[in-house]
């Protein structure tokens, strides 16, 4: 069974992103930033656009209730509930930091090395998740979902033994980039290569290794 009281949460935080914006939204300039390039141009547009980023996550928040009931594996979800539980809140809390990040810059412009902020944030919600990701169970919503690890439970199982690992290590990249000046291209491309790559190798792996199992059949 989920944890109610961490269900709960996932609903504060979603409700206090948005509860943040209706508060200070008479206090933001007509054009807030809404885009940080590499090189540190800023894009700004209307502060309505501040709803869009912190009135997702009610409805999110939702989709997280509905979408494993309505999974052909439901049943699977009472083996990883609590971590289910924990992704959900990390997930809440990190749109609620940028969110802030974006109205402390709309306010006070050049507070905060948003590069920096979004970096460390990405990488420490990779390290979170590849720690958990080796509990996930084969379901249609959470984890590496590819024909092949859907298809077998060895594969899954080890699909995400090593997307655990690959997800750890590019949030400790993120976190080392997050600390070197986002304007060194190389340092740039780094990050976006480990990311990509621990996205990408899980992937290729439960190919390889449905075909394996299947030569054994």
């Amino acid at each position: 069974m989920k944890n109610p009281n961490m269900r709960i949460l996932t609903y504060l935080l979603a409700a206090a992103s948005l509860l943040l914006a209706a508060v200070l939204y008479p206090k933001l300039p007509a054009q807030i930033p809404t885009h940080w390039d590499l090189d540190g141009t800023v894009t700004y547009g209307g502060r309505h656009m501040i709803f869009l980023t912190a009135g997702t996550g009610l409805p999110m928040a939702l989709l997280f209730d509905i979408l494993p009931k309505i999974d052909p594996r439901r049943q699977n979800y009472q083996k990883f509930g609590s971590y289910y539980d924990a992704f959900c809140v990390l997930i809440q809390l990190f749109m609620l930091v940028m969110n802030a990040v974006t109205i402390t810059e709309a306010l006070r412009p050049g507070t905060l090395s948003v590069p920096m902020v979004v970096m460390l944030g990405i990488g420490l919600l990779f390290l979170f998740i590849g720690n958990i990701m080796p509990k996930f169970k084969s379901n249609f919503y959470m984890g590496i979902k590819t024909p092949w690890t859907i298809s077998s439970e060895e594969v899954w199982r080890k699909t995400h033994r090593l997307g655990g690992k690959c997800f750890f290590l590019a949030g400790l990249v993120s976190i080392f980039c997050a600390f070197v000046p986002i304007a060194n291209p190389v340092i740039f491309g780094i990050y976006l290569a480990a990311i990509l790559i621990a996205c990408l190798i899980p992937g290729i792996m439960s190919y390889i290794w449905w075909r394996q199992e299947q030569n054994r059949q």
